[in-house]
């Protein structure tokens, strides 16, 4: 499913990550763990294709048999649209749009059908809970529920994968609790691969996997 190879990554003289391999299994909930600096988040949004690694002859990213390496902007921007979510810590939802708006926006991009992507939108937020908040603005949602929103639009171009950045960090006990449930259920119902950067210890527990990183490298697996 994914599969990156030899991944280095520089900031001038700072060096982040220090020859990462990983390989995670389609379907499989991974938890990316490890101290503050790392390396996870850049990883994640390397793995993520939101950002490059430094490119080395034997360094390699593939996603769902594709070298996203080999991918100009634009092909890079559709393949991303089409085949990834983002779940982050804080929601990045838009403001002036509905939780349903919200949810919308990726369908949108991809030029799908307005009324097919509306429907899908609104039969995830329904699955979440959400269906009696989809007019609703974000600052008229719980936390937990902004956050179920930006769930809710990771998934409606159906992505492969959903890279989630310390996703709980900002909710209290029990959403927390909540959403990490959520990310198993919806792996069971719609087949996703998750691959999940945290410092929660409970949902690092219950992943398939777990990858621990120190000082730019995965030291245990």
């Amino acid at each position: 499913m994914i599969s990156a190879k030899n991944i280095f990554k520089s900031y001038g003289t700072v060096h982040v990550l220090n020859g990462v391999d990983i390989t995670i299994d389609k379907g499989a909930v991974v938890a990316i763990v490890g101290p503050s600096g790392a390396g996870k988040t850049t990883l994640l949004h390397i793995l993520g294709t939101l950002d490059l690694p430094n490119l080395n002859s034997n360094t390699s990213v593939t996603i769902n048999q594709q070298s996203v390496l080999n991918l100009n902007d634009k092909e890079l921007s559709k393949f991303r649209n089409q085949h990834i979510g983002f779940i982050f810590q804080f929601h990045q939802l838009l403001p002036e749009f509905t939780a349903l708006e919200n949810v919308c926006i990726p369908g949108f991009i991809a030029n799908r059908n307005k009324k097919e992507v509306e429907k899908e939108a609104l039969k995830l937020l329904n699955f979440l809970g959400l269906s009696h908040r989809i007019n609703h603005k974000p600052n008229e949602l719980s936390g937990g529920e902004q956050q179920r929103v930006a769930v809710a639009r990771a998934l409606i171009n159906n992505p492969a994968v959903i890279f989630a950045d310390e996703p709980s960090g900002n909710l209290d006990s029990t959403s927390a609790k909540n959403l990490h449930q959520l990310f198993f259920d919806l792996r069971d119902n719609f087949g996703q691969t998750f691959v999940i950067v945290t410092h929660n210890k409970e949902l690092a527990n219950m992943a398939d996997k777990k990858f621990e990183m120190k000082d730019g490298v995965i030291i245990n697996s």
